[in-house]
């Protein structure tokens, strides 16, 4: 994961050498010192300057917080030009949204963040006020630092910080799965399929900060082989 993540900021400080206007490369390394441990952060930042959404050198000043559901950030990258770009970002990737200014998104993606209207989504952006910086999550205590969900929200099945709803173990690792679907292991996505509607149907515990654990995030990493943790 460290090495990972030592990789992204080296590609990081090679595009910020041809995207940061003159004179201003202090003030763009200091911003990836912030998130230097943020996965989340460095593909905001990585995206931005490999692609610049300008076609103009640009320094990304801030990265807002606009919303945030079910592991996935809406944020968006402020410029020193007084623009900002928004990016959807999630531990599977990260995905342009356009300009602050526009305050346009696609109906599904209000939908996903509870937004009633693209009006109302405009005049968020155009409120200055409203605009909150992204924290790094390992000093987001409201976040889950495996899945990225967020307080009060289940997390993503296989998260290795979710509590067993049976017997308030870690889930990924007790055996109340395999008694609760009378099987000796998890062989098929059926199988996971009919344990997900069996913690749905008991009563799923959402995540808070008083899960969170004393170890370093290791990143959505640990996610992309979930179907093995429930497995195994």
């Amino acid at each position: 994961m460290q090495d990972e993540l030592k990789e992204m900021r080296k590609a990081i400080r090679e595009v910020m050498e041809y995207a940061v206007p003159e004179g201003f490369l202090d003030k763009a390394e200091d911003l990836l010192d912030q998130y230097r441990e943020d996965r989340i952060g460095l593909n905001v930042l990585h995206e931005f300057y490999r692609t610049l959404p300008d076609a103009q050198e640009a320094l990304i000043k801030d990265i807002v917080l606009f919303n945030r559901q079910q592991g996935v950030f809406l944020l968006g990258a402020m410029t020193g030009l007084g623009e900002g770009y928004l990016y959807l970002v999630s531990s599977e990737g990260i995905e342009f949204q356009g300009s602050v200014s526009d305050g346009f998104l696609a109906r599904e993606v209000l939908d996903f963040f509870q937004y009633e209207s693209g009006e109302e989504f405009k005049r968020i952006c155009a409120d200055h006020g409203r605009h909150v910086s992204y924290e790094p999550l390992q000093i987001d205590e409201d976040i889950c630092p495996a899945c990225h969900t967020s307080s009060g929200e289940v997390h993503e099945l296989g998260c290795p910080v979710e509590i067993c709803p049976w017997c308030g173990g870690q889930f990924v690792n007790c055996s109340c799965r395999f008694e609760q679907l009378g099987l000796d292991g998890l062989s098929s996505e059926q199988e996971l399929l009919r344990l997900e509607a069996l913690l749905e149907e008991r009563g799923r515990i959402p995540y808070s900060r008083e899960q969170r654990p004393s170890f370093a995030d290791e990143g959505p990493g640990i996610m992309t082989d979930w179907m093995s943790l429930m497995l195994r």
